[in-house]
């Protein structure tokens, strides 16, 4: 699926389920919240989006904890999880998506390569996350990145 496809998908999956959604945008650097605001009637869905490219900034603003990041790191299951949490209670949305990852070209390692996401999604209360290892440059792992991410959300909202 396309960017501006998968945003088309999933503003009118929540329009028509009536449920709002906040992101939490690292790596992809608030490339879905501008797809998303691409749609018409998103107002209706989109409450809030943060890039918080930083570590101080995923602790102050979305209560990550120093203990994940020291332990696990930034991009990692366990902070993308604390991610989606921290948006949802913060805003107090239906659905929520973050992501945080290596989009290179520089910063990855032998444990991390450049291209590793971290994605989780956020509905009904319960959250789901992946890690992915996306190829190409750093706008294809960002675009890459922000379609996986909405297509996660949908296949949750659609779950029954």
């Amino acid at each position: 699926m396309e960017l501006n496809e998968a945003a088309r998908a999933l503003v009118g999956l929540l329009l028509d389920k009536k449920m709002t959604i906040s992101l939490a945008e690292s790596c992809t650097g608030g490339m879905i919240a501008a797809a998303l605001v691409d749609c018409p009637g998103v107002s209706a869905a989109l409450l809030e989006g943060c890039v918080c490219y930083s570590n101080e900034a995923k602790m102050r603003t979305l209560h990550v904890l120093t203990e994940t990041l020291r332990k696990d790191g930034a991009v990692s299951a366990a902070c993308a999880l604390e991610m989606v949490h921290g948006i949802c209670d913060y805003t107090g949305s239906d659905t929520a998506i973050a992501v945080t990852g290596i989009a290179g070209p520089d910063g990855g390692t032998a444990e991390k390569p450049v291209g590793t996401v971290y994605i989780a999604a956020l509905a009904r209360g319960r959250a789901v996350v992946t890690h992915n290892v996306f190829a190409g440059n750093r706008l294809l792992v960002r675009t890459q990145s922000a379609v996986r991410a909405m297509e996660m959300l949908m296949e949750l909202l659609e779950e029954r």
